[in-house]
């Protein structure tokens, strides 16, 4: 039986008026939904002050899990976490710690669907290394993201059927990690704004991402490894 799975990223706070419509729309027959980040409209370094809408949005389309962008992080875990105030999904991000101790949020997800086992693994783009001399006077460090993912992949994959990398890397980071490592089936993307209007293959493993400010999302049949489908216009 296919899984439909439902794919967006980088919505920069601009999923509003028809287009959250469609996406609505859109939801009400996917099996799955996951978003690669950057939804949020603060910057980077911003404070949050309130819960930002984007989080309602998600919770209304029943949001699978998403990862963390640039956007819903800080260098601070206490700015993180009112970034990330009002959102009831789960969010993952499998190589952000706090400097010297643990994960700051869960790094990888087991979901049953449709007679799936679906594993889920993430990772973001680095804000700060412990390599960088701005390490000192911040609270939280980055993995290398393609390391990150490889290590959950190999752990995860023998407990699922299906094995999906979120990102917010950027393409050309995920083409690479496709490259690198075969354990994964799917990998949704963010960062670089890319639009793919199909999956690229690499090796076994489909790449995908819909460009950015909720022009597009990408709607997508998974069955017997494969993955077809492509990106919808949401304006």
């Amino acid at each position: 039986m296919p899984l439909k799975i439902l794919h967006t990223n980088d919505f920069h706070g601009a999923l509003v008026g028809p287009a959250l419509e469609k996406l609505t729309e859109l939801r009400q027959d996917a099996d799955l939904y996951f978003d690669s980040g950057d939804c949020i409209k603060a910057g980077n370094l911003a404070f949050v002050l309130r819960p930002e809408a984007i989080w309602k949005h998600l919770a209304d389309l029943n949001c699978d899990a998403s990862v963390t962008g640039n956007r819903e992080c800080h260098l601070y875990e206490f700015a993180v976490r009112m970034k990330l105030s009002g959102a009831t999904h789960p969010i993952l991000c499998g190589n952000l710690k706090r400097k010297g101790g643990d994960y700051l949020l869960p790094r990888s997800l087991l979901i049953h669907r449709e007679g799936y086992r679906v594993g889920i693994v993430s990772a973001m783009i680095a804000m700060v290394t412990p390599k960088m001399s701005s390490q000192s006077a911040v609270t939280l460090t980055w993995e290398p993201a393609n390391d990150t993912i490889i290590q959950l992949a190999e752990e995860l994959r023998p407990q699922v059927d299906v094995l999906i990398a979120l990102t917010h890397i950027g393409h050309r980071q995920d083409l690479d990690l496709a490259a690198k490592c075969p354990q994964l089936d799917i990998i949704f993307g963010g960062h670089s704004h890319t639009v793919v209007p199909e999956p690229v293959k690499v090796g076994s493993t489909f790449v995908c991402q819909g460009g950015s400010l909720a022009k597009f999302a990408g709607v997508y049949h998974w069955n017997d490894g494969v993955l077809t489908g492509g990106l919808v216009p949401l304006k």
